[in-house]
């Protein structure tokens, strides 16, 4: 049914009019006691199998929604509904910001891609914060509920030199309310951002927030770790591994979107293609499935890695997890997908456990590489 209503409504519309109304729907049926059953019924079983213990946090499954879909928390719980073990909101910087002018986000549809120049629009951490709150104290005292992952990055006006100070910032706000945070320095959206991903800028500001975190937040570890992006060079992969390890990090998403064209096998026209903006979607399963390899090889199991960018099936979550993932996320296939993504995806991992050779999840993280040892 999905698939008739994109391509009859959803495609002819603008995508950030799509998401919005797609968007309005899911937190109205969290609103809506009898929607919530229903719709937790249909599309977010439990697979007990599939349960997950990763940074410290117990989640029903290891896929979740990367941040951009819900900006500023506005429906985590509409979300859990649809069957995300964990929700990451944001990106959220230390202002609020409206982001690039419009239009910045285009579907490339026959490659099942996006382009997005969105520029961190979003409400800036002191209103996000506000809204965690808000949904902390409705939910006083429940123990049910998506692991929720809160992605910080700068605010655009800020200069370079006080980038560390606007971290520090959201995150004083936002540690108190996440169950783990992100520091996102790999946006091609935001000029100058990803220069912090070079070990000498990036050392001191992960020390900051991790500092500030700590701080902040006394009775309980906030897990920290950091999002890279897919055009990074093999060595500067292995020093944000290294320089993760070194820093006693808690994990590494790998990837964010990138900037790349050439050798992605695009068939949208150049109308498209030639936009700016960070490309998501499954050109960029390849590229992310080899850093993700990468980061294994060079950390192990000392830190928990995170799979994103190109998954939309079970087997390319399957793939993840086998490559060292520990959790799985994805965003740009919910467009193309649909309500039900998550469910398949999940529903898809627990065939692929149960037709294989270990005995648990956790065994499966990695094995492709002991696999290739061997051989």
């Amino acid at each position: 049914m999905y698939p008739l209503l994109f391509k009859t409504v959803l495609a002819r519309m603008d995508p950030e009019k799509a998401h919005r109304l797609a968007f309005a729907l899911i937190r109205a049926a969290a609103r809506l006691p009898l929607a919530r059953t229903l719709v937790a019924a249909r599309f977010a079983p439990r697979h007990e199998e599939l349960t997950v213990d990763a940074l410290g946090l117990r989640m029903p499954g290891p896929f979740g929604l990367a941040a951009g879909f819900d900006k500023n928390a506005d429906g985590i719980d509409g979300l859990a509904l649809l069957g995300f073990s964990h929700i990451e909101t944001g990106t959220v910087t230390g202002q609020p910001q409206p982001g690039n002018p419009p239009k910045r986000l285009f579907r490339l549809v026959p490659d099942r891609a996006l382009i997005n120049r969105m520029g961190f629009n979003n409400d800036g951490s002191a209103a996000v914060a506000s809204r965690l709150a808000a949904r902390a104290a409705r939910r006083s005292g429940r123990a049910d509920g998506p692991v929720v992952g809160v992605n910080i990055g700068k605010t655009k006006a800020v200069p370079e030199e006080e980038a560390v100070a606007d971290y520090v910032t959201s995150t004083r706000r936002l540690a108190p309310y996440a169950d783990y945070l992100v520091v996102n320095v790999s946006s091609p959206n935001t000029p100058g951002l990803r220069a912090f991903q070079a070990t000498e800028a990036l050392r001191p500001l992960l020390r900051a927030v991790r500092e500030a975190a700590d701080e902040t937040v006394t009775e309980r570890r906030v897990p920290l770790l950091v999002k890279i992006a897919p055009d990074l060079a093999d060595e500067d992969v292995d020093a944000v591994a290294d320089l993760a390890v070194e820093l006693g990090l808690d994990g590494v998403i790998a990837t964010n979107t990138t900037v790349a064209r050439e050798g992605l096998g695009l068939t949208a026209g150049p109308s498209l293609t030639s936009e700016t903006g960070g490309l998501s979607g499954a050109p960029l399963r390849e590229r992310s499935l080899e850093v993700l390899r990468r980061l294994y090889a060079r950390v192990g199991g000392r830190i928990t890695l995170v799979g994103v960018g190109g998954i939309t099936t079970a087997d390319d979550a399957w793939q993840r997890i086998l490559a060292g993932a520990t959790l799985v996320q994805g965003y740009s296939a919910f467009v193309y997908e649909g309500p039900g993504w998550a469910r398949r995806i999940h529903r898809g991992l627990a065939a692929r456990l149960a037709a294989s050779p270990y005995e648990t999840l956790a065994d499966a993280v990695g094995a492709a590489h002991g696999e290739a040892e061997a051989a």
